[in-house]
């Protein structure tokens, strides 16, 4: 609820209150165990040229030698250096730009950042912070009202007063553009601050803010990753999805009987903000001629839940792994549109086909009742789009025509100040000189709407841009003109000239993020197959579809437990060597049948009786000398008697392998 604002009133921000160790060293209140100053972290951020330190001094050099504004009188020209100050170091740096996209491609180098702390006083006088606070209760003063007119016109909806429900719905109206227009104008003391020239600067207060309304979306995130699934987060809020049977509103009966509802979701998520970003310094003037002040927590910033609602529809993007930002569709549970964010229909200028497409294909996604029904629904649309430009538009008129597939720019500067830059716009306003001559094209402010040709062939596009004025002309104006731009000599019909290639691809490229990767990732076969996936996604789908699906090496593998591996190791004999495969993973129960049971006869009785005699002798091992001297003595002896065996063993053994060498040697 107004982040920027409560962020603002809960830390006392003010540009005045920004301060700096000298300033507090000379401040009277500078006592041992202050509580009066608060530090605050804020990210600064620096942008660079590519332009190196001997690049720079080598262009300085270069420009302090050259004369500036050098004509037939040479006299009159004047040296770079008894420029003024302001001139010299804009002429240096636009020539530094230049060096830099010639020699490196690129002006401006990767942005540093870097986490900075600032100082805030809470005992500045806080005129900046009572105005900002006088209009954020102002607002509520007309939410509430607003909730409370809503609440009549339900009321006058259930008798049916006419008059009632006309009143009721005026003062709705009234009340919602009232709050409304509060909410512009709390929002704008956050940016007034930031912007240069303003009477009341300060870069650390608006870094302040911004990092921490960012710090309390990311915590947010965090505990609804742990219950649900964040979709996306905005600069002040997060669209998210629980499960169905996480609590959501609890009503509480007070002494006076009246109910009171709070919202489960948002109380949790409140909790997480007190707990992180109270200001427990935060300071009032209590006596202005002792100068005395009383410190109190505060905390204003509080989050709102709006919802649930019954869809929300985020589009993909085209390359592997990037996600679309500030770009969503949501719908309420009655099928209207709640909220419509970051498309191009909301855009002007942007092509009047993707435009309409997307306002028929939207609603689309509330149909059917499994994913493959409401992609089939969705394809609907985008086929008969896809027919239109497979046809070339046969059966609408051309006018119809131009309107689908222009689009229109507003130029901000007049054409001379864009020099030798190549755009549409540029093109189309060129082109608007020709024929209706240069007296258009002198003033900034031009709306260039053009289409896009598919001669000359080979050229960019921002070379093919042909203005619609041009077909509301003569016919033989219109021909000259366009065989003159389309360097050809045939015939100029309108769907002769018309790029149709680059709008199915302008088509395709909206169809791709709306209906087609989205279905994809959901493993539903490509409702549109007239528009292929992405190489990337395509070898997705078919890994995925693969019946003979090969297994990666890390695959193989599991991380062990520590446990398991610094306890005691298990004793791995012939019969309970694993495979490769299966190390590290839980001990599977054996495939093989149950093992046959082996008995000892005859044959092996001695050897059996040894084994027995071993194993007796183990169990005597731990006999006290002391204690039982006899059974100690009859253990060393058959263990010495054990040790005389495998010496004489040894020995036949090494005068076998002795004879065999010599026996070698003679033959």
């Amino acid at each position: 609820a107004a982040m920027y604002p409560n962020i603002i009133l809960t830390n006392r921000l003010q540009p005045p209150s920004i301060v700096t160790n000298e300033v507090c060293t000379a401040c009277d209140f500078n006592l041992p165990g202050k509580t009066c100053l608060r530090k605050l972290d804020w990210v600064w951020r620096g942008v660079t040229f590519m332009a190196k330190k001997s690049d720079y001094y080598h262009l300085k050099k270069q420009i302090e030698s050259e004369f500036v504004d050098a004509g037939a009188n040479i006299q009159s020209s004047k040296s770079f250096l008894d420029l003024p100050k302001v001139e010299q170091q804009s002429r240096l740096k636009e020539r530094l730009k230049k060096y830099s996209q010639k020699a490196y491609r690129r002006v401006l180098d990767k942005p540093i950042t870097e986490v900075r702390e600032a100082g805030i006083c809470m005992r500045e006088n806080p005129f900046y912070v009572d105005t900002v606070r006088s209009f954020r209760d102002r607002r509520y003063e007309y939410k509430t009202l607003n909730k409370v007119w809503k609440g009549k016109l339900s009321e006058a909806k259930a008798s049916g007063n006419s008059i009632k429900i006309q009143e009721a719905q005026d003062m709705v109206v009234v009340y919602d553009s009232l709050q409304l227009a509060h909410k512009c104008i709390l929002n704008s003391f956050y940016g007034y601050v930031m912007r240069k020239g303003a009477r009341w600067y300060s870069m650390e207060m608006a870094g302040v803010v911004t990092y921490t309304g960012a710090k309390i979306i990311q915590n947010a995130r965090l505990l609804i990753e742990r219950i649900g699934k964040p979709l996306e987060l905005d600069t002040d809020g997060i669209w998210c999805v629980l499960p169905g049977s996480f609590p959501e509103n609890f009503t509480f009966k007070t002494i006076d009987m009246k109910k009171l509802t709070i919202s489960y979701p948002c109380v949790m998520l409140n909790v997480d903000v007190a707990k992180n970003n109270t200001n427990d310094q935060y300071q009032t003037l209590v006596d202005p001629i002792r100068k005395t002040y009383k410190s109190h927590s505060e905390c204003s910033i509080e989050f709102e839940v709006d919802g649930p609602y019954k869809a929300m529809i985020i589009p993909a993007s085209k390359e592997e792994g990037i996600l679309i930002k500030k770009r969503y569709a949501v719908f309420n549970h009655d099928g209207t549109l709640a909220e419509l964010k970051g498309f191009e229909i909301k855009r002007r200028g942007e092509l009047k086909l993707i435009k309409l497409f997307q306002a028929e294909l939207f609603d689309k996604f509330l149909h059917g009742s499994t994913l493959e029904e409401c992609y089939s629904a969705v394809a609907a649309v985008a086929n008969r789009w896809l027919d239109l430009l497979d046809n070339q538009g046969k059966d609408i008129a051309d006018s119809e025509l131009l309107e689908y597939i222009s689009e229109s720019s507003t130029m901000s500067k007049s054409l001379a100040e864009y020099g030798d830059q190549k755009s549409c716009a540029v093109t189309t306003a060129k082109r608007l000189a020709d024929f209706l001559g240069d007296t258009m094209v002198k003033d900034k402010g031009l709306r260039c709407q053009y289409i896009v040709a598919c001669e000359p062939k080979g050229t960019p596009v921002s070379e093919r841009a042909v203005p619609v004025a041009i077909f509301g002309t003569d016919p033989e104006i219109m021909n000259f003109y366009l065989r003159k731009w389309c360097k050809t000599s045939s015939d100029v019909g309108i769907r002769l000239i018309i790029d149709w290639s680059y709008y199915k691809q302008r088509l395709h490229s909206a169809i791709q993020k709306v209906i087609t990767i989205p279905a994809a990732m959901q493993k539903v076969a490509n409702p549109v197959p007239r528009v292929r996936h992405p190489d990337w996604l395509h070898k997705k789908v078919r890994e995925k579809d693969d019946t003979f699906h090969q297994r990666k090496l890390d695959d193989m593998f599991s991380p062990a437990n520590k446990d398991c591996v610094l306890g005691t190791k298990r004793s791995v004999t012939q019969d309970n060597v694993e495979d490769i495969e299966d190390f590290g993973k839980e001990s599977r129960p054996s495939e093989k049948g149950p093992k046959p049971i082996a008995r000892s006869y005859e044959v092996n009785k001695k050897q059996s009786e040894r084994e027995q005699q071993e194993t007796h002798d183990v169990s005597l091992q731990n006999i006290d000398k002391n204690v039982d001297y006899r059974g100690w003595l009859d253990l060393k002896k058959r263990k010495w008697k054990v040790t005389l065996e495998t010496k004489k063993k040894r020995r036949l053994g090494d005068l076998k392998s002795s004879n065999q060498i010599d026996a070698h040697e003679i033959y």
